[in-house]
């Protein structure tokens, strides 16, 4: 009879420890306690994993962290702190570097091209469009090699026919008594003369056209091409005037308009 009791205590006494562990686990489990971050998470070394944002101990059925808007570092999200692991920052870059470097790119568009182009001048013969920023050698065919040039600046504007009556390598540079003057008012001061050269504005070739100051010409600044920058010459590109130079001869009819 004492053994049946016995027994039956201890069975009882089995069934309320598996129902006080029952509720203690699902206590534990229904209702999470608050997580506490140290300082240590923000030691240097964390840093250095990159730029990302985690959270900590997520509750069931929070957003996914595709869907966690960006927080402050110690900002809580559903109750729980968010720690954002800091990016180590970059050297920094000279932005003005980069915009100058970026404003010294010519522009795609105005580099050679044999293109359509009807006109009644004679193959051979170079037509200039200032408005478009263009230099047509004319070739058969309805044909013609586009190059990019840059142009007189406002007030400096002209157009006419001439022919070019000289060529020469590496021009030297005598800029005229008007234009020293006008750029000194300016505070830029200007050589009375200056050997031909990759330092001299008017680069490796020129054309000259007619008796006139203006010429055809490279550039020490090829990306001004496609912009009005001069004092009336056609600058192109080194490498462009060249090619240039090459195909065309004293007694070349030029139109520029």
């Amino acid at each position: 009879m004492f053994k049946n009791l016995f027994a039956c205590l201890m069975a009882a006494a089995t069934l309320a420890s598996v129902s006080t562990v029952d509720a203690i686990a699902s206590d534990r489990y229904g209702q999470r306690p608050p997580v506490v971050v140290g300082d240590s998470l923000t030691a240097p070394w964390i840093n250095q994993l990159g730029r990302r944002t985690r959270v900590v101990a997520p509750i069931s059925g929070a957003p996914s962290m595709r869907q966690v808007a960006p927080v402050q570092q110690g900002a809580a999200v559903n109750g729980r702190r968010i720690i954002r692991y800091a990016q180590p920052q970059a050297q920094p870059v000279s932005i003005n570097r980069q915009a100058a470097q970026q404003s010294r790119q010519m522009d795609p568009r105005f580099l050679p091209q044999v293109v359509d182009y009807q006109t009644k001048e004679k193959p051979g013969s170079i037509v200039i469009d200032t408005n478009e920023r263009f230099l047509y050698l004319v070739m058969a065919n309805g044909k013609a090699k586009r190059y990019g040039v840059g142009v007189g600046k406002p007030g400096f504007e002209w157009a006419g026919t001439h022919t070019v009556s000289s060529k020469k390598e590496w021009p030297s540079w005598t800029p005229p008594k008007e234009m020293i003057a006008r750029e000194a008012a300016k505070g830029h001061y200007l050589p009375n003369h200056m050997e031909g050269g990759p330092a001299n504005p008017l680069g490796a070739r020129a054309l000259y056209l007619g008796s006139t100051l203006y010429r055809i010409h490279g550039t020490n600044a090829p990306w001004t091409i496609g912009y009005a920058v001069s004092s009336g010459c056609i600058r192109m590109r080194n490498e462009d005037v060249i090619d240039l130079y090459g195909r065309v001869g004293v007694g070349t009819k030029v139109r520029v308009i």
